[in-house]
């Protein structure tokens, strides 16, 4: 995957920074949260092309010394789905990234809320 840095729209930079406020948490740690939020729900993400007028991330910031583990699970995720690894990963990486932080957004609205998501039964496969 050719995928260096990573923008957000204005409006997700806007979610990110009230979840900072919220969490106390780093926006790159959020939206690794939000990006495996994402690949957990049912459906297809919009991969719409999204706006690039945010806070930019380098790939290696957003997903650190994991980044081989986010790239496989996004593999076996787009193989679920039937999507084209070969040409459609950067989409389906950007609309995972976008999807996760409207997700977590509307989800965590405190630290404790935290709690919640990962003790969700939708959260069980992981054990």
């Amino acid at each position: 995957m050719k995928l260096n840095k990573v923008k957000l729209d204005d409006d997700l930079t806007t979610k990110v920074r009230t979840l900072k406020a919220r969490t106390g948490l780093n926006p790159n740690i959020l939206c690794r949260i939000g990006f495996c939020l994402s690949l957990n729900e049912p459906g297809i993400p919009d991969t719409y092309r999204y706006l690039e007028d945010g806070m930019e991330f380098n790939r290696y910031t957003l997903t650190g010394e994991w980044d081989s583990l986010f790239i496989a699970l996004l593999k076996e995720r787009c193989l679920q789905d039937n999507i084209d690894i070969e040409t459609q990963l950067t989409d389906q990486f950007l609309a995972h990234l976008n999807r996760g932080i409207s997700l977590i957004y509307n989800r965590v609205k405190k630290i404790s809320d935290l709690q919640n998501l990962f003790s969700d039964s939708s959260m069980a496969y992981l054990d």
